[in-house]
Order: structure tokens, then C-alpha cells, then sequence
């Protein structure tokens, strides 16, 4: 989940505005707005910080870097993964950078 929607969810559950979240955390109405709908998307750690103590979650949470947070599909091939010899996972880990690679250069021949 996108930090704007997970940022969004836990505001409104604690009933608290964006007025009220933004004094919590020592940042302006604006600036949580434009976290909340995207139009942001690069807060600093210590806001980060600050928003996951306000709502009592971790960062990753926040982020949405918890497990809990991924799509099954991507559980079930992180729980496959740990099966996997050391040297299977680095293959792996190779395949994905490659992948990675190939998207980025893909993306620079759009331009």
C-alpha cells in the first residue's frame, strides 16, 4: 500500500484533520495534503518518523515494507525463497538486478 493511501487510511481511522496530524508532527497542512494525495512522495525520515510514532506504527509499516503489506503473490515467493540455497538465492537476486537493468534502459530509449 502507497504511502499516501496508508497515510490517508490511518488519519481518518484516528479521527484526527489534516490540521490536527500536520500540528502532531510539526508540518504544515499543506505538506501532509500533498503526502496524502501524492503530489508528494519523498518525506524526510524524521517526518516519517514522527507520523509512524503518531499513528503507533513502525516506518515500515508507514511505507508499506511489512510483508503483511505485499500481495500474496509476492508472499508466497518470499516464503519460497527462504527454501533455497544461499547460492540459488543470489542467482536470483541477479535475474531480478538484470531485470531491473533492462527496465531502466528500456525507459531511457522513451526519452
Amino acid at each position: 500500500m502507497a504511502l499516501a493511501v496508508k497515510l490517508k487510511e490511518l488519519r481518518l481511522r484516528s479521527g484526527k484533520s489534516l490540521q490536527q496530524l500536520a500540528d502532531a508532527v510539526g508540518a504544515s497542512k499543506a505538506h501532509v495534503w500533498e503526502l496524502e494525495s501524492g503530489k508528494s512522495s519523498n518525506p524526510s525520515i524524521d517526518l516519517l518518523r514522527k507520523l509512524a510514532e503518531c499513528f503507533n506504527v513502525s516506518v515500515a509499516s508507514l511505507i508499506g515494507e511489512t510483508l503483511e503489506d505485499m500481495p500474496p503473490d509476492i508472499i508466497k515467493m518470499h516464503r519460497d525463497l527462504g527454501s533455497l540455497t544461499e547460492a540459488e538465492r543470489a542467482m536470483i537476486d541477479d535475474i531480478i538486478e538484470g531485470m531491473k537493468r533492462r527496465k531502466a534502459a528500456e525507459g531511457s530509449d522513451e526519452s
